[in-house]
């Protein structure tokens, strides 16, 4: 099936709640103020408990309890509210796309694990905007459960065979394009930012590798995930290819330490917005 026919089932047959919008829009607008921003969230009242818990928890580590929703955005920032509502989608379109060929909760937990990693390596980098890291490496590969929706023939013959190179790869073998690639640009129709689509896009475009550090941070993250919860078989994988050391100055210190990172905050942010 070409990819087009994939984006089309997906845009087609589901669609951002109007909060994502309105929220991005009033983040952009210079008039809008936190005390409106309040409101918006304060009509839903799943989010609103979402973002108390957040703020309440140990991601901020505020000396006393949040009880405003005002305070919380404060607290959180209006960007990584957005990537919080952004996220909480995700885990919509997850469900609504949801298939007997794939265990939702450890793909939820994987993708989880891998905007950890991706987060923690552009705080390390000083990426700027690190915060959307950590919604780009849960959206990266949400096309995966759309073509197992789509296509569960073709892609059980995908899962079912032998790990011999990185699934990328795989995936351009049986689908003719990458899961990410697909992914991207879903999330561009869904018209949600570029410095969120576009990376997400070109994740396995190595031509992109040598100028693009957004596109490489999003790449290792993808890599470690990988050689951390699927060990049987990319343990040992190659986490910097020539292109990406050329352009990130990352060592296995930095890894190590998002790889702690991202293990010790992946269970508290699944258990907070699944």
């Amino acid at each position: 099936m070409p990819l087009d026919k994939y984006i089309s089932f997906a845009t087609k047959s589901f669609t951002l709640p109007d909060i994502c919008m309105r929220l991005r829009s009033m983040l952009d607008d210079p008039h809008s103020n936190v005390e409106d921003i309040a409101k918006l969230i304060s009509a839903d009242p799943s989010l609103t408990a979402k973002v108390l818990r957040l703020a309440n928890s140990s991601l901020f580590r505020f000396r006393s309890q949040i009880e405003s929703v005002a305070k919380a955005i404060n607290i959180i920032g209006g960007e990584a509210l957005y990537n919080l509502v952004i996220a909480e989608t995700a885990t919509s379109a997850f469900k609504h796309f949801d298939t007997i060929l794939i265990e939702l909760d450890k793909y939820w937990h994987a993708s989880v694990y891998c905007g950890m990693v991706a987060k923690s390596l552009a705080m390390r980098l000083n990426v700027r905007g690190a915060e959307r890291f950590f919604v780009m490496g849960i959206l990266q590969n949400l096309s995966e459960v759309i073509v197992a929706k789509k296509e569960p023939k073709l892609y059980q013959d995908y899962r079912s065979a032998e790990k011999a190179e990185l699934p990328h790869i795989e995936q351009l073998k049986y689908f003719g394009f990458t899961f990410s690639h697909c992914s991207g640009i879903i999330l561009e129709n869904w018209r949600l930012p570029m410095g969120l689509y576009y990376p997400v896009t070109f994740m396995n475009d190595e031509t992109k590798y040598v100028s693009e550090v957004d596109i490489c941070v999003l790449a290792i993250a993808s890599r470690i995930t990988l050689s951390q919860l699927d060990k049987e078989n990319y343990a040992d994988i190659e986490l910097f290819t020539p292109e990406i050391a050329n352009t990130v100055g990352l060592d296995m210190e930095v890894v190590s330490n998002s790889i702690e990172y991202a293990e010790q905050e992946t269970a508290k942010i699944v258990s907070l917005i699944h």
